[in-house]
């Protein structure tokens, strides 16, 4: 069973920078790569909402258009890692951010679906001061 672990939250002044990790276990050796991993949020009483995804060998990249130019998801294969690294963070973007991960068939958009995710983390806080 796949096993993600978030880290890297916490809080900073607008326009500050946060790195967030995931790390996953329980991946069949040289297997992460198999899988596309996306990150999204949550803030209180909101949906879950997509905020980045990698593709499996790293070379693809999405954004949602609210973070485009100042987050960039990276993943490191060999150490079964995924990164979003945030920077000029806004008072809007405060919310419990998570980390997933798919090996479904992927059709167009689907990395913008929670449903499409077989494996999620617990989620890191993220708390954003003007």
């Amino acid at each position: 069973q796949v096993q993600l672990v978030e880290s890297g939250g916490g809080a900073v002044r607008a326009g500050g920078s946060l790195r967030l990790s995931c790390v996953a276990s329980g991946v069949v050796e040289d297997t992460f790569g198999y899988y596309m991993l996306g990150w999204f949020r949550q803030a209180p009483g909101q949906e879950r909402e997509f905020v980045a995804a990698i593709s499996w060998g790293g070379r693809s990249t999405y954004y949602a258009e609210r973070v485009k130019g100042r987050f960039t998801v990276a993943r490191d294969n060999a150490k079964n890692t995924v990164t979003l690294q945030m920077n000029a963070l806004k008072p809007d973007d405060p919310a419990v951010y998570y980390c997933a991960a798919s090996r479904n068939t992927y059709s167009t958009n689907s990395h913008q679906r929670t449903t499409w995710y077989d494996y999620w983390g617990q989620g890191t806080q993220v708390t954003v001061s003007s």
